[in-house]
């Protein structure tokens, strides 16, 4: 966890909601120079910092509705600092929380340099990522449909499809096995739904692989060269992670895509593990997708799994793949190297 720790002259603590945001300005010694509550107004927010605007810092905890205030605060040429929500203990910990009360800490970690940092995504490919997961949310909700028509067929004590019905053109007459008419409706209406999930995925996986070409189409090509990263888990990748320069060390990298466990210990003793819902859930998803499907593309990789599953069990070798695959894609990234399968297997 990095902690932003630059000296400055002003403080800003920002507690942000969707339509007011309370302020709070302290100086090197702590003393409170501002602390008012304002509307979510760009304006009125740069009219009530102007005096304090000299070697000026900006913190708000990491919520859903951060970005115009980063992006306000890089067209000013001012510091902004992006709280890790998880990490911000003193204010969640507190027995007395109120709007003041959060921005006034707020202030006061920035100042003792005490700051858990998250990442600020640039706004350039932001919104593509943020499309590429509501593609993934898509993706899901057509999941749910598929599986709930193999449970009506379940309740009806009906004999499954036969055929996959992933597919579009095999969920043609799925109804017409049910007797009853509202199980007809039931299961018509599923597989209507999830045809239209389809035309809306299709069509944003295209929107984005083209905007992905103009990002960065380098870095997509060298995905796409590790066995069992498709189009998709290499778009995922690529917009989750951003810049690859970010992440100084390959361990880094593995923690915040939730490839590894963190120990806890204290006096020479070990506590157990700790963190696995800390990370990004996007990348920890890829790479367990990779995973199984590089078993699938690479014949080699079934001997590396089972050498895997010889010294660390079976229940572990998944996600130990998981985990090497991962560090494959830091040093691919970092060295812009194509997947080197001979050194991969002999890692």
């Amino acid at each position: 966890m990095r902690f932003y720790t630059k000296a400055h002259r002003h403080y800003c603590g920002i507690d942000l909601h969707a339509r007011s945001m309370y302020v709070c300005i302290v100086d090197q010694d702590g003393a409170v120079l501002l602390h008012r509550n304002l509307a979510c107004d760009p304006a009125r927010f740069l009219l009530m910092i102007r005096p304090y605007r000299e070697d000026l810092v900006v913190g708000v905890e990491c919520i859903f509705n951060w970005y115009w205030l980063a992006d306000l605060c890089s067209s000013e040429g001012i510091t902004f600092v992006l709280g890790h929500a998880l990490y911000m203990r003193a204010i969640h910990g507190a027995k007395a929380k109120n709007d003041r009360i959060d921005s006034r800490k707020t202030a006061a970690l920035l100042r003792g340099g005490l700051m858990p940092q998250a990442y600020v995504y640039p706004p350039e490919m932001r919104a593509t990522r943020d499309l590429m997961r509501r593609r993934l949310h898509f993706v899901r909700h057509r999941g749910q449909l598929l599986a709930h028509i193999q449970m009506t067929h379940h309740q009806y004590n009906l004999p499954s499809p036969g055929r996959r019905i992933s597919y579009r053109s095999n969920r043609e007459g799925l109804e017409a096995g049910f007797e009853d008419a509202s199980a007809r409706e039931s299961v018509a209406a599923d597989v209507t739904l999830a045809n239209h999930y389809e035309t809306v995925i299709n069509e944003l996986e295209l929107s984005v692989l083209r905007q992905a070409r103009g990002h960065d189409p380098n870095s997509l090509q060298l995905l796409r060269s590790l066995p069992g990263i498709g189009k998709v888990l290499a778009l995922t990748i690529l917009y989750e992670i951003h810049d690859i320069r970010r992440f100084e060390r390959v361990q880094e990298f593995a923690s915040y895509s939730r490839l590894v466990k963190c120990q806890h210990s204290s006096a020479g003793k070990v506590l157990g593990t700790g963190g696995a819902k800390i990370g990004n859930a996007y990348l920890k998803w890829a790479f367990s997708e990779a995973a199984v499907l590089f078993l699938a593309k690479c014949p080699q990789g079934k001997e590396l799994l089972a050498r895997i599953e010889r010294k660390h069990g079976k229940a572990k070798a998944l996600s130990i793949l998981a985990h090497r695959i991962g560090r494959a894609v830091y040093f691919m990234l970092t060295r812009q190297k194509a997947f080197d399968l001979t050194r991969f297997m002999r890692s």
